[in-house]
């Protein structure tokens, strides 16, 4: 019987398509003039020429809003839904927008009453006589209309405008898309893969395109329909400066690899768990790490495997950050990073970043890659090991201290350094002393700044780690990358189970070969004893 693939050679061998490309781009729209108290006040006595600023003016707004939108829907027949709580939207779009093929049209618009941040007023006496009134920002629930399109350049996607001031907006599109309307003009053919590309004419031409998307073409979508629906600010309020601004609110970053058959996506999926199930939680599969959460833990860390009938997907969480790898339509393998919150990587959320995060995004989905490929070829040499474990000098001449392996403080360094292997911008002081005092045991008073710094310079001078430069951030070298794995490994899988088994009341959970071995050389220690001491008594 033939050995299965590796994971190594499974993506570099038995892969005909490699594209990295923006999927789905979840946008918000806010006027910054609008969003406090002041700005409101501002608006209404500078733009609209009113003196007393009251709730009243707002509710026009609204009501002179709605009755556009249905003169709207009634002028160009188009079908009205109304979406009811818990409904999946996405679904009734797939079926109105096969009924309705045409392109860069309103397919049809959906209302639903939801939650947003709106101004809600208050009285207040001024001057003793004159009621004044007062304006708060508070969760409200309201209509908001949802206009599902077909653009010319991105395809499907859909804006969503709030019905009450300051009138929120939410743009949805698919980078996938917007790829193959341009592929459709300069007349390459492709063959789809749901939202994505299964195959390409040019694939190198498709990957320029992929590359090319940016805020300008995002803002020239949202401009374009801007002008084409009824909208709650006019064209005079958008001249004086109050205006929509983007910003960043989800960002799908995917990797699609395409198998050449699809029995090696399967492959692939069994070789990752079968070489990291180990690390796991009984609750839940953990592929990469193990850990618990506490009060004091910076943000989450959990890997999950989840089966889907016979589609396994495995789910990677940081913070607001997730990372999702499947097995696209049994064709491809999709790996996905969706961030949530630019913030999470010290990024603004402002459309201008986009690059910078999509370029966080795509070199996640290469580190988890490369991760994989590491957990199944991660074995030290004996030099290494020494290395490792013996004190010795660096080429600078500094003492770097030996790390035992039977020490549990250099175990929990090392496993705690397995928490951090997928993230892009790497792990501070402050992250890396949380969790080994959470394997330790111990609170954050028991193992101080002060070891936590010892251990990061002797980690350093072992060349399992190095710091950004000009910057306080850690961050694994591939040398550590195989270090961690490996002795992680081997501690989960063989020295924590074999010691424990050896122990006199855990004899009967060792496996029965094992077992029957053990006595057997037991056996012959006692016989070769007893013709030892029998000898002697003769001499």
């Amino acid at each position: 019987m033939s050995a299965k693939p590796t994971i190594a050679q499974l993506l570099d061998e038995h892969v005909k398509l490699t594209l990295h490309s923006l999927d789905r781009i979840y946008l918000n729209g806010y006027v910054p003039r609008l969003q406090t108290a002041e700005g409101l006040k501002g608006y209404f006595l500078r733009a609209r020429k009113k003196s007393i600023i009251s709730p009243a003016l707002l509710g026009e707004m609204t009501r002179q809003f709605n009755q556009a939108v249905e003169a709207f829907i009634s002028t160009q027949k188009i079908p009205l839904v109304a979406f009811e709580r818990g409904e999946r939207k996405d679904n009734i779009a797939q079926r109105l927008r096969k009924k309705d093929p045409r392109r860069a049209v309103v397919v049809f618009v959906g209302v639903a009453q939801e939650k947003q941040q709106a101004f809600k007023s208050g009285k207040a006496q001024r001057d003793g006589r004159q009621v004044d009134f007062c304006f708060t920002r508070q969760p409200v629930c309201v209509k908001h209309y949802y206009f599902y399109l077909d653009d010319e350049e991105f395809g499907p996607c859909f804006i969503k405008v709030g019905s009450y001031f300051p009138f929120p907006v939410r743009i949805c599109c698919n980078g996938h898309e917007w790829a193959k309307r341009q592929l459709q003009k300069e007349k390459i053919g492709y063959e789809s893969l749901d939202n994505g590309f299964l195959s390409c004419e040019k694939p190198q031409r498709l990957a320029e395109i992929c590359r090319s998307l940016g805020p300008i073409h995002l803002k020239d979508l949202f401009e374009r329909w801007v002008q084409r629906l009824p909208w709650p600010l006019s064209a005079q309020d958008r001249k004086a400066g109050y205006h929509h601004e983007l910003a960043l609110w989800q960002l799908e970053c995917s990797r699609t690899d395409v198998f050449e058959r699809p029995v090696y996506g399967r492959e692939f999926f069994e070789a990752v768990i079968r070489e990291n199930i180990d690390l796991g939680r009984p609750s839940r599969v953990q592929l990469l790490f193990d850990r618990r959460i506490q009060k004091n833990t910076p943000g989450q860390f959990r890997t999950r495997v989840i089966t889907a009938g016979v589609a396994p997907s495995l789910h990677v969480e940081y913070k607001h950050t997730g990372i999702k790898q499947y097995f696209k339509e049994n064709r491809a393998l999709r790996t996905e990073t969706t961030i949530n919150d630019a913030r999470d990587f010290a990024i603004g959320r402002r459309l201008k970043n986009l690059p910078a995060l999509a370029a966080i995004g795509h070199n996640t989905n290469a580190r988890l890659l490369e991760v994989q490929r590491v957990s199944e070829d991660c074995i030290l040499s004996p030099t290494s090991i020494q290395r490792l474990t013996q004190p010795n000098l660096t080429t600078e001449g500094q003492r770097a201290p030996g790390l035992r392996l039977t020490n549990t403080r250099v175990m929990a360094l090392l496993a705690a350094l397995c928490l951090f292997l997928h993230l892009p911008e790497g792990f501070r002081n402050r992250h890396l002393r949380a969790q080994v005092a959470t394997f330790l045991g111990e609170n954050l008073q028991q193992y101080s700044v002060a070891k936590m710094t010892y251990d990061l310079r002797r980690l350093r001078l072992k060349g399992l780690i190095a710091r950004k430069a000009g910057t306080t951030r850690y961050y694994l070298t591939p040398y550590g990358l195989r270090v961690s794995l490996f002795l992680t490994r081997l501690h989960a899988r063989l020295l924590r189970p074999g010691f424990s088994a050896l122990q006199p009341e855990n004899l009967s959970s060792m496996p029965q070969p094992l077992r029957a071995a053990l006595h057997r050389v037991d056996l012959e220690i006692q016989h070769l004893l007893q013709n030892a001491h029998l000898l002697t008594k003769a001499a």
